[in-house]
C-alpha cells in the first residue's frame, strides 16, 4: 500500500491528506448532529410541561443548564414572553439562524475536499503523462521507462476518485442531516410559541 502511494509521486501527499481532512471532518459532524446533542426529545417534554404550569423561571432555569440548539432558542422565546407572538416568534427565527449556521459548520470543507481531490488525481494523470512523453523523447518507446510515467497517472487518478467519491457521499448525508436536524428545530421551537400563544390568549380572555 505504501509503494503504491509513492509510486502516486508527490501529488498523493495533498491527496493523502485530503482524506485524513474528509474523514476528521465527518467523525466531527457524526458526533456534534446527534440528536441529543441538538433537540434532546425529554428536554422538549419537560418544558412543554412547565410552559403549560406556567413556571417561567424554572423553564428559563431548564434553558440555561442544557447546552443545546433548541434550549437556546427557546430560552429566547420564553424571555419574550409577554411580547406579541409575531416579535417572539422573529426572535426565534433570528436565533435559530444562527444555530442552524452553527449545524452547517465544516460542511464546506467536506464539499471543497469533494470537488478537489479528483482535480488533484486528475492533475497528477496529466504529470504522468508529462513524464511519459519526456521519457519517450528522451530514450525512445521502451515498455520498462514507460510503465514508471502511466502507473503514477493512474494511482493518483485512483486516488482522487477513491477520496471525492466518498467525501461527496459523506458531505450529502451530513446536508440531509443538518436539514432533518433544523426542521425538528423549527417544529420544536413553533411548538412552544403557539403554547405560549395558547396561555396568553387564555390568560387574556380570563381576565
Amino acid at each position: 500500500m505504501i509503494d503504491t502511494l509513492v509510486a502516486g509521486g508527490a501529488i498523493m501527499i495533498p491527496i493523502l491528506a485530503c482524506s485524513i481532512v474528509a474523514l476528521a471532518t465527518f467523525f466531527e459532524r457524526l458526533w456534534s448532529l446527534r440528536r441529543a446533542r441538538v433537540v434532546p426529545p425529554a428536554f422538549g417534554v419537560e418544558l412543554v410541561d412547565l410552559v403549560r404550569q406556567e413556571r417561567w423561571n424554572d423553564a428559563l432555569t431548564l434553558c440555561r443548564k442544557r447546552d443545546v440548539a433548541i434550549a437556546r432558542i427557546l430560552e429566547v422565546a420564553i424571555e419574550a414572553r409577554s411580547e406579541p407572538r409575531s416579535l417572539i416568534k422573529e426572535r426565534v427565527e433570528e436565533v435559530g439562524r444562527r444555530e442552524a449556521a452553527e449545524l452547517e459548520r465544516y460542511t464546506a470543507v467536506l464539499g471543497t475536499i469533494a470537488s478537489i481531490s479528483p482535480l488533484l488525481g486528475l492533475l497528477g494523470t496529466v504529470w504522468g503523462m508529462i513524464v511519459t512523453f519526456q521519457v519517450i523523447e528522451q530514450q525512445g518507446v521502451e515498455v520498462g521507462a514507460l510503465a514508471g510515467g502511466i502507473s503514477q497517472a493512474l494511482i493518483t487518478t485512483f486516488g482522487g476518485l477513491f477520496v471525492g467519491i466518498p467525501t461527496l457521499v459523506a458531505n450529502r448525508y451530513v446536508l440531509s442531516r443538518v436539514d432533518s436536524l433544523v426542521l425538528d428545530l423549527e417544529e420544536v421551537a413553533l411548538g412552544i410559541v403557539n403554547l405560549m400563544a395558547e396561555d396568553s390568549s387564555v390568560g387574556e380572555a380570563a381576565k
